[in-house]
């Protein structure tokens, strides 16, 4: 299969909210988004004015995932908790839960557990903003489901190239598309006018060393996505466990004592996640 044009594949992820499969909600929260002044009373009263998509926030924040289990009652309440930047990549990734759970089976679990992962290593390293870590787990692999979408043959073919020849997905999506699911997301969130700290993180995911503004919360991404495959939760694309870089592990410092508590707390956080269904 021929590669495509790379101006035509830039072109048809940054126009994704033009495709009928996506849902109307996100498509409204998109063009939110690309108020670079939007503030955090009119994310609530968005968030507010759709009683669906304000029970799947609420649900998410009460989850394993962030330190409020069970206390938080209201939008408002989680706004503000949570700030503009958390709250807007949490708006991300419960909209487009169903259009993960459609373009790839264990994609959204793999992305769960990420963001599970990630915040405990965040909280372990002492970060300040250990929510913000999260968020970039649960988005990293977002690239995947606009390739999907825009580009479904391909991706398909992508993914069989994986399996065939045991390489990771990303690595497969460089030799049909010339780019990554990285590149993809981060064309996206770019317009989107995401944060930088978080367009970054999820740029470098799989290449943390290239990160130059937040090292550390990019490793950490880059650490949890593998640890989240190494304990088989979910499915990313490929079957590949990838082998951990040494240099970006020993520069996260972490010890065998601190690994075997964040995969306890782990196991339990999944156990407990009812929220992996958002229904």
């Amino acid at each position: 299969m021929n590669k495509l044009d790379k101006k035509l594949i830039r072109f048809k992820i940054e126009n994704i909210d033009t495709l009928p499969t996506i849902p109307g909600a996100l498509k409204k929260l998109l063009k939110v988004f690309e108020n670079q002044k939007v503030s955090l009373s009119e994310i609530g009263n968005f968030i507010s004015s759709d009683p669906v998509l304000a029970t799947k926030v609420l649900k998410m924040v009460n989850s394993p995932v962030y330190g409020f289990p069970g206390r938080i009652s209201s939008v408002s309440q989680a706004v503000i908790l949570l700030g503009l930047n958390v709250v807007k990549g949490l708006l991300l990734g419960v909209s487009v839960f169903e259009l993960m759970q459609r373009s790839m089976i264990g994609l959204w679990e793999h992305s769960m557990g990420c963001s599970m992962a990630a915040r405990l290593i965040a909280k372990k390293k002492g970060l300040k903003e250990p929510e913000e870590v999260s968020i970039a787990g649960l988005l990293h692999d977002i690239g995947k489901v606009i390739m999907i979408l825009q580009f479904h043959e391909h991706y398909g073919y992508a993914m069989k190239q994986a399996e065939d020849r045991n390489i990771v997905i990303s690595e497969a999506e460089e030799s049909v598309f010339a780019i990554t699911h990285a590149d993809a997301a981060t064309w996206m969130t770019q317009k989107w006018r995401f944060p930088g700290n978080l367009i970054e993180i999820i740029r470098y995911h799989h290449k943390p060393h290239l990160s130059k503004i937040v090292p550390v919360e990019t490793a950490i991404v880059y650490i949890s996505d593998i640890l989240v495959r190494a304990r088989g939760f979910g499915f990313a694309g490929d079957n590949t466990i990838p082998v951990v870089n040494p240099v970006i592990w020993e520069s996260l410092g972490l010890t065998e004592l601190d690994l075997a508590d964040v995969f306890k707390e782990l196991d339990d956080s999944i156990e407990d996640a009812g929220i992996l269904t958002l229904e």
